[in-house]
């Protein structure tokens, strides 16, 4: 085995791999993997897919080569959902479109977890983020050098205010060291293409280097006749001398994903439910021949919609400075700014899901007779342009800046760590609805309110908030092979909203106005504490503990969010009896890696871990309506339920036969079970959840990846699969489990700078070779009775041809 990184679980081509060296406990961030930027040719036996870091804590990491052969463009978080304990599902064969998007690690979803990239905070990954920016967003695919996941918990410094459950860190890619460039074309199933191109400028001479790339992407949705994609663009320019290292790196997107509409599922529906809920855009007359019929009526809470999607223009830059101050102290700098604007849209019936009875409030209708009657629907037709449509948004701006720094010193055998983040923002989320006028109907790919004023704002809020936060740490050598870490983070967190337009009292359901007012949260005493211990140079132990919190989301539009609550006295009340989720994490767990001669099997790598998680004040947002994701939306009721109690093992393993084949398999399990039962409404009613599983979550998950490579051929197979998962809290529903196979196949000719070009790159992508159907992302807002779900999607085939030079 060569040498280079410490690499525990390799899911491919082979690994790079060294001993575990006198100090391999060092909590310092681990060596890069085998750089993105440096692609080579396939079988090359540097290449990693996972390795983990020498930390106290279990922490896997997936280079960016293994991430584009898992498919092209892919977002970085759905490529990681090989690694163990993690579920990652959506309905398009990217992970982009991030309304379907779930994912659960270790329990924890994906609003209860910590992303950065390269170290600036990205948010929590709520739908409709009003603090951040999904990682595809944030870089290009193929820019990405690496994603690192600790599953359970995160350095002490990361930049974020909701790692529950740990962190997943995203890092960009660096300049090359040679000019040159690169030329991707991608093409598929469903009109599918993408062009990626990246333009090199190599060492300047000086010590300065940078690339400059951007990336179009368009394709159909699988099952209707939406598109899917648009623009990106990333610079960045590395200056590295004695003295430090400085980097610029500034990232343009502007995307526009169809959303896809779930299945509402009840006991009575589900042998006859639909398996998916197509749009009819751009069939504006199948959609009149539909309303018409009233074949939506009978259709229930599965009525079709004439379009949805997710449009988000972001503007991203840092700016970051490493001072070498001398060989044992380093002084980190780095500012940074986003911007964002976007906006989610729904156009569909406006005499479903209780619309009539929203828009009574602002257009009454004949004095004693119901919202719903034909009088009052006719006028309401004509208001709404006479198509028996409306459009709804959300409209949302971002504006955040932060500085972060830290300050790192080599005393002795003690490594001393001393960090501090500042953010500010500012959000807001304005709910509007526009008329579809029957003449000139709206497409989803035109804002609506660059064609029309709003009929309606249903209410808009703007809010304010800033982030504080401290760390400090020592990783402290006692031997040669044993090495402990201790610290402490500290968090502030200060937040205002303003509402500029309140919802009519009674218009917007469970609701009498939004609160308006300052909510803060303190945490000055987050510890962690945690040991390695290498037995041998190839044999070690990890132990870890620590406490992390999630701060109360900030947004009206979020269901968590006690800016969301429905009234002033009920915000108030929240303020004075309830406290922020928080989580002890505990984790064991033993890394090996050894060469060895059993027969075929020339090589072993390893890792199992046990964890152990108490959760308290989790916090549940109930549903103020029946369909779970009603298009009225309304003011969620946010209960406390007690505690969750999690216990679960990864375990994770390569096999490696020769140079040329290798077997990687993971098998994770996961007990997550709240502790007490919890009562609603008035009368109070209890609701038995003691005992019972988080829902969405499995218990089983099981990756395989079998990979091949002779010459200038590589073979690779992934396999995953998940197990039966619950529905509702009070676990009367569940789906059962499924598994999907994806396959890659791919070639990388040397041209010998043949017209300037060095090698020439041909791969072939199928994901979901069997066709697989189940349920993929699950919305969960009820405690029995009923649940929504997305399709997964279907087998699809994507070519790519790439050249470097």
């Amino acid at each position: 085995m060569k040498t280079g990184l410490i690499s525990m679980i390799a899911l491919a081509t082979g690994i790079a791999s060294t001993p575990f060296a006198a100090h391999a406990a060092d909590a310092a961030p681990a060596p890069a993997a085998a750089p993105a930027d440096d692609a080579a040719p396939a079988g090359d036996d540097d290449q990693q897919i996972v390795v983990t870091g020498r930390r106290t804590r279990s922490v896997v990491e997936m280079d960016g080569i293994q991430i584009q052969k898992q498919l092209p463009g892919i977002n970085p978080l759905k490529a990681i959902q090989t690694l163990p304990g993690v579920t990652f599902l959506t309905a398009d064969p990217w992970g982009n479109n991030e309304q379907n998007i779930s994912l659960f690690i270790h329990g924890f979803n994906q609003q209860q977890l910590g992303y950065t990239l390269d170290g600036i905070p990205l948010g929590d990954q709520t739908y409709g983020n009003y603090n951040g920016l999904a990682p595809q967003r944030a870089v290009i695919s193929e820019n990405v050098g690496r994603v690192t996941l600790a599953s359970g918990a995160g350095d002490l410094g990361t930049a974020s205010t909701s790692n529950l459950g740990g962190t997943i860190d995203t890092f960009s890619s660096d300049p090359k060291h040679e000019m040159g460039g690169t030329i991707a074309q991608t093409f598929g199933s469903y009109n599918t293409y993408r062009t990626f191109v990246r333009i090199d400028s190599g060492d300047l001479g000086t010590g300065s280097a940078f690339y400059l790339s951007g990336v179009r992407q368009d394709a159909r949705a699988w099952d209707f006749n939406g598109h899917q994609g648009g623009y990106q663009a990333n610079g960045k320019f590395v200056h590295d001398d004695a003295t430090g290292k400085f980097t610029i790196y500034a990232a343009y997107s502007d995307k526009t994903e169809p959303n896809e509409d779930a299945t509402v599922i009840t006991p009575a529906n589900r042998a006859t439910a639909p398996y998916t809920r197509p749009f009819f855009y751009p069939d504006f007359a199948g959609m009149q021949t539909y309303l018409n019929s009233g074949a939506y009526k009978a259709a229930g809470s599965n009525y079709r919609n004439y379009y949805s999607d997710a449009q988000r223009t972001d503007y991203l830059a840092y700016a970051k400075y490493d001072w070498r101050i001398s060989d044992r102290v380093t002084w980190t700098n780095q500012a940074y700014a986003h911007h964002n604007d976007g906006v989610g849209v729904v156009a569909g019936p406006i005499d479903v899901a209780g619309l009539p009875g929203l828009f009574s409030f602002y257009y009454p209708g004949v004095p004693g007779s119901s919202p719903t009657s034909a009088a009052n629907l006719a006028r309401l037709s004509t208001i709404f342009g006479g198509s028996g449509l409306a459009t709804r948004t959300t409209e949302y701006q971002i504006d955040r800046g932060g500085i972060l720094s830290t300050l790192s010193a080599h005393l002795g055998n003690h490594e001393i760590e001393v960090g501090g983040w500042y953010e500010r923002q500012s959000s807001s989320a304005f709910r509007r609805w526009y008329a579809l006028d029957v003449n000139n109907p709206s497409s989803p790919y035109t804002r609506p309110f660059d064609q029309a004023a709003p009929l309606i704002t249903q209410y808009g809020s703007r809010i304010t908030v800033d982030e504080i936060q401290t760390h400090i740490q020592d990783t402290w050598h006692i031997l040669p092979n044993v090495t402990v870490l201790a610290g402490f983070k500290s968090t502030f967190q200060k937040a205002r909203q303003d509402v500029p337009v309140q919802p009519i009292p009674g218009s917007f359901s469970n609701s009498t106005a939004l609160p308006v007012g300052r909510i803060n949260t303190d945490k000055a005493f987050l510890p962690e504490i945690g040991a390695t211990w290498a037995v041998t140079e190839h044999d070690q132990f990890f132990v870890n503990a620590q406490q992390n919190i999630r701060q109360f989301p900030t947004s009206a539009a979020t269901g968590l969010s006690p800016f969301a609550l429905g009234s002033q006295p009920v915000f108030e009340d929240f303020k004075a009896n309830v406290k922020p989720e928080t989580s002890w994490t505990y984790e064991v767990g033993a890394r090996a890696q050894h060469a060895v001669s059993l027969g075929p099997i020339t090589g072993f790598e390893g890792q199992i871990s046990y964890y152990h998680v108490d959760f308290s004040n989790r916090l549940l947002a109930l549903s103020p309506t029946t369909v779970i994701t009603s298009i009225i939306s309304g003011a969620a009721i946010i209960q406390n339920v007690g505690d969750v109690k999690t216990n679960g093992v990864d375990f994770a393993a390569t096999l490696h036969f020769g140079p040329h084949f290798s077997i990687y398999n993971a098998v994770s399990y996961n007990d997550s079970q709240y502790q007490q039962n919890y009562s609603t409404g008035v009368p109070a009613v209890v609701v038995p959840t003691a005992g019972k599983q988080v829902p969405g979550s499995p218990k089983w998950l099981n990756k395989t990846v079998v990979s091949a490579n002779y010459g200038i051929f590589d073979l690779q197979f992934t396999g995953d699969y998940l197990g039966r998962r619950f529905a509702t809290y009070t676990n009367d529903l569940s789906v059962p489990g499924y598994f999907t196979l994806a396959g890659r196949i791919g070639v990388a000719v040397p041209l010998n700078d043949a017209m300037f070009v060095k090698t020439l790159n041909l791969s072939v992508n199928v994901t979901n070779i069997t066709d697989q159907k189940g349920a993929s992302t699950l919305s969960i807002g009820a405690a029995s009775g009923t649940f929504n779900q997305f399709p997964v999607a279907p087998r699809q085939v994507f070519g790519t041809i790439s050249v470097n030079f």
